[in-house]
């Protein structure tokens, strides 16, 4: 067991609460254990720059940690994002951008603003569930599409490896403590998005990564039923997962 009485294989409870805020076109609050995040996402009538005349859309994302969110406090990005910052938003971006047919939104821009209210391990997993729901949301709310831009849903998930052995969906405690990390990000149809796993001070065998691959597969499908009963009537996807 491990020190919250968690098996090896169970998720965290997980919450989420749909239409949070009313501006955003999408907006979900969604609880790992302690984490909380606030996902957005908000539809503009335009693109950067540099798609301007392709007739395709773009989705795009920012991340945040609210200074009290952690102890010690977290100050602040003011003028600068740090490097952790900037790059948990390009993989939410990325990950958002893998199930969305940009060709099919037409010339507009979806953001996915993801602000962490407390974190405990897992805040980029979360944002990326949370994402897709919210994401789900913003579309339904634009009028007159041709065709859905949402080609499937995605899900993340973090394992890893602590005193040994393989768990899922890491807390701060086990985070800090782990041997080896790893965040998962794969599609409702069971494609994977990104695998970013890293030794902490160690190395893993290909077993082991294949124990952690199952491990988040598992747990990235009851993350999939999570969003589907969250969206409710509004899922726009049929296909069963083919993991």
């Amino acid at each position: 067991m491990r020190h919250d009485g968690r098996s090896h294989d169970a998720l965290r409870p997980i919450s989420v609460e749909r239409n949070y805020t009313r501006p955003a076109a999408g907006s979900v609050l969604i609880r790992a254990g302690r984490t909380t995040v606030l996902c957005t996402a908000c539809v503009e009538q335009q693109v950067p720059p540099w798609m301007v005349g392709q007739g395709r859309g773009w989705v795009s994302a920012e991340y945040g940690m609210l200074p009290g969110s952690t102890s010690p406090r977290k100050r602040r990005d003011v003028g600068k994002v740090d490097g952790r910052t900037t790059e948990i938003q390009r993989l939410i971006g990325r990950s958002l951008r893998a199930v969305v047919d940009l060709d099919a939104l037409g010339e507009r821009s979806i953001f996915a603003d993801c602000d962490v209210l407390e974190a405990d391990g897992g805040t980029r997993t979360a944002s990326i569930t949370g994402a897709m729901i919210a994401l789900v949301d913003a579309v339904a709310t634009i009028p007159d599409l041709p065709k859905s831009p949402l080609k499937d849903s995605v899900a993340a998930i973090s394992v890893g490896i602590v005193d040994g052995r393989a768990i899922l969906d890491l807390d701060y405690q086990e985070d800090v403590a782990a041997e080896v990390d790893m965040n998962v990000v794969v599609t409702g149809s069971g494609r994977f998005v990104e695998i970013q796993g890293t030794g902490e001070e160690a190395t893993f065998s290909e077993t082991e990564l294949a124990a952690m691959l199952k491990l988040a597969r598992g747990g990235l499908t009851q993350i999939r039923e999570i969003q589907r009963q969250a969206l409710g009537k509004e899922w726009p996807f049929s296909a069963e997962p083919t993991n």
